[in-house]
This record gives structure tokens, C-alpha cells and sequence, in this order.
């Protein structure tokens, strides 16, 4: 009988909780500034810190394409491949496009943690693409000290209907389309302090595919989206707020949690990277109270899409996504820069 492996003990941080600094990042990318090109039919590459890129083709079409992969944030192999395939086509909804096939991009320690449960994590991604409608059409492997996990995944949008996240309008509405909390419960499945219920509800919010992108590619009231990873969503919503040249207000008490999230907090238990995010953050914020830093800059893996909506078209907006059986949260607003980027009202 093979021995059960716990893939989350193979490396320090699990999913979007892996990410690099955003300082540290920054300062990768300010590294390409003297050889930059300037490509005319690239219309969304890496200067927005946008979710995908996009190349235009012709007056209709434009392609795009992302990569995303990370070290396990779940023990079961299943769904691990479900959660990392999830993750990546939906930076494809992000930008309000269709995916339409993906590659695998596999690490695997076959000497430590056996072949057959690679082929789980597969079977997983194989999954998810399915029930997006896409082939998983190929990949790379490679032989290295940790697992890890992720796609590359093509996709096609109108140009006219790109969503970017720096493309947001004073007094445009924030929502979000998931609760908030996947960091703080991957910490507690990884510290083997998780409940059976809780682990159910991290396997179920983070393989929840973000396909309600590709509707509001197409909404005109929808100024701008992102989705909520690894920067917690504090830092995503600094960065819409950064690259529209606006301030954001986000009501602390709006913000919806996954059942339980807060009992783990009570305890200390929640990812070290969260401070991360917050020492990155900090300075361009006011208003943060104790450990509501904790639920702003857990970082997400999967979390859901982040929204500026038209404040004129409220009711127009939440009837359709009540049509379409959508979860949103109306969580704050855009508005005309102030001395602050991220103004949190309300908490604690």
C-alpha cells in the first residue's frame, strides 16, 4: 500500500501565497526598462501588472495568453491539479476573454513523491479544462526539488472588450464575486489545524473557475477587473487604484469571509506572506485596524474577480448577475485621488 503523502510539506508557501515580493518584483521588471520594445499590436504586457497579456491580430480579435503555477496548497493530489488549472484559465476571465486550449507545466520530485500522483494532479487539470470546454493540449516536465503545478492557457477577446485593471473611473462601484479567506485556510490545512468542513470549503472556493469574466467582457459597464491572488485584496485593489490614477474607499465590515476564516485568525493561524503584503502596502494605506490587516492581505489563490462598476448602472448590473445566479459583494468605491491610495472605512 503506498504510503499517503502530504504534498504541503514539500515547500514553504502553498499556491498564490508563493508569489515573489511585490517590492522584490517591482524591482525584476524595472530591470527590463532599458531593453524594452515597443510592439503596437501588444495591447496589455507586463507595465499595467494586468492578469494576462494581450496581442491583437486583426480589427476583431486579439489573443491572450497567461502563465500561472505554484507549489501545492492542498494535500490531495486531485485537487491540487484542480485548484492550480482553475487559477490559471481564469486569469483568461480576468480580462474578459475565452480560453481555448491550455499547456501543463509540471515540477516533480520523482524520487521523493511518486509518478502516479503527478498523473492525480493531472487528471485534476484535465478536469477543469474539460468543463471549460478546452484541451489540455500539452506541457513541460521537468525533474526538480519541489512540486509544483500550473498552465499556460490560450484564449481569444474582442479588443473592443479587453477588461484591464487600470481602467477604473472615479465613482465607479468595487465588487468582488468571492468571499475572502483561502490563505488563511491553506495555513490551516498545512498546520494540520483545519476542520474537515473548513478543508471542504478551501477545495471548493479555489477550484471554482472565474468563467463569469467572459459576460462582463462584454458589459460596457464595467470599467475595469482584476482578480484577487496573491496580493491579497488590498494589493489588487491598490493596483486598479494606482493604474487608473485614482483613490479607493473599501468598507472593512462589507468584505464577505468564507465561513470559519475568523477562528483560524483568533489563533494566529494565517500565512506569513501576509505580512508581506502588508509591509509592501502600508505606506499607501490608512484606516487599517489590528488584524483586519489579516483579511486585506491574505493572499488568495483563486480568489474571485474585482470590479469597477458604473455606480448608474447599480441596478442594471446586480439584476443580470442575479439573472446569471452570480455572488457579489458590494465592497467600496473608486474615487478621485487623495493623499491615500486605499482608504479602509469602517472594521474591527
Amino acid at each position: 500500500m503506498e504510503e499517503k503523502v502530504r504534498l504541503t510539506q514539500f515547500s514553504e508557501g502553498s499556491g498564490c501565497g508563493c508569489k515573489i515580493a511585490p517590492a522584490v518584483l517591482d524591482r525584476i521588471l524595472e530591470q527590463e526598462d532599458g531593453i524594452r520594445t515597443v510592439f503596437a499590436q501588444l495591447l496589455v504586457g507586463n507595465e499595467s501588472k494586468d492578469d494576462a497579456a494581450v496581442y491583437q491580430v486583426s480589427d476583431d480579435l486579439a489573443v491572450i495568453n497567461t502563465v500561472d503555477f505554484f507549489t501545492p496548497i492542498v494535500d490531495d493530489p486531485f485537487i491540487f491539479g484542480k485548484i492550480a488549472a482553475a487559477n490559471a484559465v481564469s486569469d483568461v476571465f480576468a480580462m474578459g476573454g475565452k480560453p481555448i486550449f491550455a499547456n501543463a507545466i509540471l515540477s516533480w520530485p520523482v524520487e521523493k513523491i511518486s509518478p502516479s500522483l503527478a498523473a492525480e494532479v493531472m487528471r485534476g487539470a484535465r478536469e477543469v479544462c474539460a468543463a471549460v470546454g478546452i484541451p489540455l493540449a500539452g506541457g513541460h516536465s521537468i525533474a526538480a526539488k519541489d512540486p509544483i503545478f500550473g498552465l499556460s492557457v490560450t484564449g481569444t477577446v474582442h479588443p473592443q472588450q479587453i477588461k484591464k485593471n487600470s481602467t477604473a473611473q472615479s465613482g465607479d462601484l468595487i465588487y468582488i464575486t468571492k468571499p475572502l479567506g483561502i490563505g488563511v485556510l491553506a495555513t490551516a490545512l498545512k498546520r494540520e489545524k483545519i476542520s474537515p468542513e473548513h478543508e471542504a470549503l478551501l477545495a471548493e472556493y479555489a477550484a471554482e473557475v472565474n468563467s463569469i469574466g467572459m459576460h462582463l467582457g462584454s458589459m460596457p459597464e464595467v470599467h475595469a477587473m482584476t482578480d484577487v491572488t496573491g496580493f491579497g485584496i488590498l494589493g489588487h485593489t491598490l493596483e486598479m487604484a494606482e493604474g487608473s490614477g485614482l483613490s479607493a474607499h473599501l468598507q472593512m465590515n462589507a468584505l464577505p469571509m468564507i465561513e470559519g476564516v475568523q477562528e483560524y485568525i483568533a489563533q494566529f493561524i494565517f500565512p506569513d506572506n501576509t505580512y508581506r503584503n502588508w509591509n509592501a502596502y502600508s505606506e499607501k494605506t490608512a484606516g487599517v485596524q489590528g488584524m483586519d490587516m489579516v483579511k486585506l492581505c491574505d493572499p488568495q489563490t483563486n480568489g474571485g474577480l474585482l470590479l469597477a462598476v458604473s455606480a448608474p448602472a447599480q441596478a442594471k448590473f446586480e439584476a443580470e448577475m442575479n439573472r446569471l445566479q452570480q455572488s457579489i459583494w458590494l465592497v467600496g468605491a473608486f474615487k478621485d485621488y487623495e493623499d491615500i491610495r486605499v482608504q479602509i472605512i469602517g472594521g474591527k
